[in-house]
Parts: structure tokens; C-alpha cells; sequence
């Protein structure tokens, strides 16, 4: 089982195919199982790498909420680009792991060729409505921490996924689901790459962060899967797969 060693906490990864490098980061509480049905496509051209973020699937459940953080995220994914000899790659993810896809651009602009937003958002940049957002996240970090693995729920990305326990799901709540600052959001002017933005037709509550990443970020495409929930990727991998294909062809990529 490959792992990568970051100051003593282990990250699982994969890495399938040749090819310029990709880098997927899945969203909060599933795991790189969630890329399946995407894989086989994807890496025909691209060397895409894959992999679970800290307390979640096959990496580890640090006991320390401290170890958890959004500069963390972004530490493990510059490192997984490091351990793979790739100065720069096509940067994508999923809800959680598209805000940490726009983190980090905001912090290594120069490493990223592209960006791929699945049925995410951008953060925000009003006190009140982050305070909204992890008042959510402390909540749910509550009911991990109370009911184990039956808080999952059953949704599409998470039936693709497995974890050992919900400790560490609770700690990523707290530490990587809640956001400090509008740091993220301030940064979609500043993005000079191609950009896909992409969302399921029924992700009805990713619809306005969606158009509001197309608008404020230059040049990016937006493409609605069809009869799509929160996982498009996993709902529909024939037209999601298809899309990131297409939008990667017209970059040049």
C-alpha cells in the first residue's frame, strides 16, 4: 500500500496511468475509491495520482485536531506532486477537495496548469456566512463523534468509500471543513489557467457557487452534468469523464 510520510502521519495514494500529471482530491468523508469509475479514462493520457486526505480511508486518524488543517491539505498535496517528480500538474476535486484545489492555487499558483472543480464552492467572503458554514461542520464533527461510521449517511460518493473509524472524519470536520478566512474566495480573480467548473443538474445547493466561480474566475467553462447529484463523477462517469477529457483537449493538455 503506497503511502507518503509527512512528519510522521502516513497519506494513501495511488497513481495510474502516463502522461502529464493530474492531482484528485475527493471531497469530505470519501475517499480516492470514489475515482473509480473514472480511472480506466482518465489515465489513458494522464498520470493521475489519487489519494485520501488525513482521517479519512486508508491514510491516517491523527489524534491531534491540530494536525487537520487547510495548510496541511496543501502541504500533502504539494508533497504528493514531489514524491511524483511534477513541478506543475492539472489540479482537480470534489466538493471539500475543490475548495482545496482553489487553496492551492492561491498558495502555489506557479505548480498548477489547470484547475477542475467538481460540485463545489469557493468559501465565503461575509463573517456571518462562514460562521453558518462551520457551525454546520462543528455539528457534524458532533455527530461523528456520537453515532461512529452510521453519520455517513448514503450518499453516492460515500457508498464508494470506506473508513476504519469516525474519529478522524470528526477532526477533519473541525480542521479542514470550517474555513478562517475569505482567502480562498478573494482568490478566483487572480486564477490565469484554464478552469472547469462542473456540477450535477440535481446538486441544486452548488448552483450559485458554481456560477459564481464561472463569473469571477477569467476564461472558466462551465459544463451541468445531466441528471447528476452531488457526485457527478460517480452518477454519471460516461458524460464526467467525457467533459474533463474534452475541456483538457482544448487547453492543450
Amino acid at each position: 500500500m503506497p503511502t507518503l510520510n509527512r512528519n510522521g502521519v502516513n497519506i494513501y495514494y495511488e497513481a495510474h496511468g502516463s502522461g502529464p500529471t493530474m492531482l484528485l482530491t475527493h471531497g469530505f468523508s470519501a475517499t480516492a475509491e470514489m475515482w473509480k469509475a473514472n480511472l480506466a479514462a482518465v489515465s489513458q493520457k494522464y498520470r493521475v495520482i489519487v489519494w485520501d486526505m488525513r482521517g479519512h480511508g486508508r491514510s491516517d486518524y491523527p489524534e491531534d485536531t491540530a494536525d487537520y488543517s487547510e495548510a496541511l491539505t496543501i502541504g500533502d498535496m504539494a508533497a504528493l506532486l514531489d514524491a511524483h517528480g511534477a513541478e506543475s500538474a492539472i489540479i482537480g476535486g470534489h466538493s471539500l477537495g475543490g475548495f482545496m484545489t482553489l487553496a492551492f492555487h492561491a498558495t502555489h499558483p506557479t505548480r498548477c496548469k489547470a484547475l477542475m472543480l467538481f460540485d463545489t464552492g469557493p468559501g465565503y467572503k461575509k463573517d456571518e456566512a462562514r460562521a453558518g458554514w462551520n457551525k454546520r461542520a462543528e455539528t457534524m464533527a458532533r455527530t461523528y463523534e456520537t453515532k461512529g461510521l452510521a453519520a455517513l449517511g448514503r450518499s453516492a460518493e460515500v457508498l464508494a468509500c470506506s473508513h476504519r473509524s469516525a474519529e478522524g472524519l470528526a477532526r477533519a470536520a473541525r480542521g479542514m471543513l470550517a474555513q478562517r478566512d475569505a482567502r480562498v474566495i478573494n482568490s478566483l480573480e487572480t486564477i490565469k489557467i484554464p478552469t472547469l467548473v462542473l456540477v450535477g443538474s440535481r446538486d441544486e445547493m452548488y448552483f450559485a457557487a458554481t456560477d459564481y466561480m464561472t463569473s469571477k474566475t477569467p476564461g472558466a467553462k462551465k459544463v451541468v452534468i445531466t441528471d447528476a447529484g452531488h457526485a457527478a463523477n460517480i452518477d454519471q462517469p460516461e458524460a464526467f469523464n467525457r467533459e474533463v477529457l474534452d475541456f483538457l483537449a482544448q487547453a492543450s493538455l
